[in-house]
């Protein structure tokens, strides 16, 4: 069977970028059984701590999407995010804003595979983990990367986002 589009449109990024999990190995999408829409349940089904999901979240800054990844342990403080980036308004994006800008539906979004590049900050609570694991394009997939790779396959900034 043929992957979606968009887990092959993530598969194909990482692979672009060169990107690693955390054994050094070619990160690689992976197929749950069912849909994680929370990073609890994504945890619960990779038998991993909850802090190490790597929440994909869109936002309109200021009619501009921004990809926060977050530590899936915590919320995105919006008002002390929005100071710090300078943005005036800074609020969830609707499904419709999401898959405009990233061709993935909520759940499933990926940290890379879109269209365009998305300006993207990444958590530092995610530093504290050798291994992450992020969204593959659908709300059935996921795939395990570091840190540092996901800093650098997404050309993303690290920031205090809680």
């Amino acid at each position: 069977m043929q992957p979606h589009p968009n887990v092959r449109a993530v598969q194909d990024a990482l692979d672009r970028a060169g990107a690693l999990d955390g054994t050094g190995q070619p990160s690689a999408v992976r197929l749950l059984p069912d849909a994680v829409h929370t990073a609890a349940a994504a945890a619960e089904a990779l038998g991993v701590q909850v802090g190490q999901i790597a929440n994909s979240l869109i936002f309109d800054a200021d009619d501009t999407p921004l990809l926060v990844l977050t530590s899936g342990a915590h919320r995105v403080d919006t008002a002390g995010l929005a100071a710090s980036i300078g943005v005036t308004r800074l609020r969830r994006a609707t499904p419709e804003f999401v898959r405009a800008h990233t061709g993935q539906p909520i759940g499933g979004v990926a940290p890379l595979g879109h269209p365009r590049p998305l300006r993207t900050l990444v958590d530092t609570a995610l530093a504290a983990y050798p291994e992450i694991w992020a969204a593959g394009g659908v709300p059935q997939a996921v795939f395990p990367t570091t840190y540092a790779e996901l800093l650098r396959v997404t050309a993303g900034t690290a920031a205090e986002v809680a």
